[in-house]
């Protein structure tokens, strides 16, 4: 398993359009994705899942992967919310 902190800076945080953004992105990879909030997780793959965090912008989240792809994925996806996600 695969894991890296990152902290979310566009203004809207993970909710509706960006939440499904990122479901999307995650979807392309075949590990299993868990986003982590102040002690909550939920399935990165899941719309309804990660909107129940509730995750504004300037929070910290850990992302983890676990499968075949997981160094991908998480490289992926941090980069996704550094760079993508604005």
């Amino acid at each position: 398993m695969k894991e890296s902190k990152v902290i979310l800076q566009n203004e809207e945080g993970l909710h509706a359009r960006p939440a499904a953004m990122f479901v999307r992105e995650a979807n392309q990879y075949t590990s299993d994705i868990t986003i982590i909030s102040k002690g909550d997780e939920v399935n990165g793959k899941s719309i309804i899942g990660i909107m129940s965090l509730g995750i504004f912008s300037g929070q910290e989240i850990t992302l983890q992967a676990e499968g075949a792809d997981e160094e991908e994925a998480i490289r992926g996806l941090v980069d996704f919310i550094e760079n993508k996600l604005k």
